[in-house]
């Protein structure tokens, strides 16, 4: 992985240790003067440098001031027992990498979240983060779901991953096990954003499937290696999930459920919502109920809403590269956008659901068969 060097990454990671996630203080100090300039200042205990948290209003300066050293004062108390090069070896270890946003490798969708991006990720797994994530689909929800979350879940975590999208969630029990799982019953390729460091698989009790997922793609943190996956960090790893993914979905989520905010963050990022109705009887889902009835998110039933939702699948290839399917004519294209994901159905049902004629459907699969983009199940048709 190219980008930074060993200095740049060095001072980022000791920055990963001394701040919280989140701390726009920080990141504002580290985008106006670096990490290495920014550390050197912190440890030499000098005048701030009001200048780089001016914000530009009125009396900004003061506010400037008086933010930068109540910041200061919290950075400096881990500064006694900070050892980055520690932590680089303990990730190593673990077969880990660090990814800053000086590497070709950085999520960009994390940029967006301005001086509240995390300083660094702490990797493991993924071989380049930016590129497992372009396209990332997130799935959320509660930890005591019911059987009805987990059936939906299961669904649309399989589709979606089918469909060649990266399922995104934050490792924990109920509906974000069961995404991780159904990615990986279809071969799909998943992340998990954790709240603790990549060497501490939490919770415990998935460390089996949080050991798959290593396998099938990646472990991700903004804190490193034996931090402790304290409540406040669980809140703040959402906004990663929401910022690093293409689009939301929250299956089920009770009325103040921490999934929520997963999705209202990426509302505010402007990446697409959804929420799957349930009973109306369910506290469950009362959450995705509120997010429908205040227009944060649309309705979604199914993986083919899912990927409606989020547009067309990103080319794994360079745009310049010949794919299959590149050359479809329209009656081609028209066949290809009918066949579902998930299972198989009548080439009597295609050519309803495309508006063709039957002959015309026929024809048409026979192509797509040819350049792998249909397969045929005994006397049905399927992508």
């Amino acid at each position: 992985m190219s980008g930074a060097d060993d200095a740049v990454r060095l001072a980022r990671a000791a920055w990963s240790r001394l701040v919280e996630p989140g701390d726009a203080v920080a990141g504002a100090l580290l985008a106006a003067l670096g990490p290495q300039e920014a550390l050197a200042w912190l440890r030499a205990g000098a005048a701030p440098p009001v200048a780089a948290v001016d914000d530009g209003e009125p009396g900004g300066r003061a506010r400037a001031a008086a933010r930068l050293a109540a910041a200061a004062e919290r950075w400096r108390v881990r500064l006694a027992g900070l050892d980055p090069r520690r932590e680089l070896w303990m990730l190593e270890r673990v077969g880990g990498r660090l990814v800053v946003p000086e590497d070709d490798g950085w999520p960009d969708g994390l940029d967006d979240l301005g001086t509240a991006a995390p300083v660094c990720l702490w990797v493991r797994g993924a071989a380049d983060a930016g590129r497992l994530l372009a396209g990332s689909v997130a799935v959320v929800g509660a930890r005591a779901c019911t059987a009805y979350g987990e059936h939906v879940t299961a669904d649309l975590a399989a589709g979606i991953a089918d469909a060649g999208r990266c399922v995104v969630s934050g490792g924990a029990y109920g509906i974000d096990a069961v995404a991780h799982r159904a990615a990986l019953a279809v071969g799909g390729r998943t992340v998990a954003f954790l709240a603790g460091g990549v060497d501490r698989l939490y919770p415990a009790g998935n460390a089996d499937l949080l050991e798959a997922v290593l396998e099938a793609g990646g472990l991700v943190s903004e804190v490193p290696p034996g931090s402790a996956p304290a409540k406040v960090r669980f809140l703040q790893r959402n906004r990663l999930i929401a910022a690093v993914t293409t689009a939301t979905v929250v299956v089920e989520a009770a009325w103040r459920s921490g999934a929520l905010s997963t999705a209202r963050r990426a509302a505010e990022l402007l990446r697409p919502v959804g929420a799957v109705p349930g009973p109306v009887t369910s506290a469950m889902s009362a959450g995705c109920h509120r997010l429908l009835r205040e227009g944060s998110a649309v309705c979604v039933t199914d993986a083919a809403e899912v990927l409606e939702l989020v547009g067309p699948t990103p080319a794994p290839e360079p745009a310049t590269v010949p794919r299959p399917g590149d050359d479809l004519d329209p009656v081609e294209r028209r066949t290809l956008d009918a066949l579902p994901v998930r299972r198989a159905v009548p080439e009597d049902v295609l050519a309803r659901t495309a508006g063709l004629a039957l002959p015309e459907v026929r024809a048409a699969l026979g192509r797509l068969e040819l350049v792998g983009l249909a397969r045929r199940e005994g006397g049905a048709w399927r992508r």
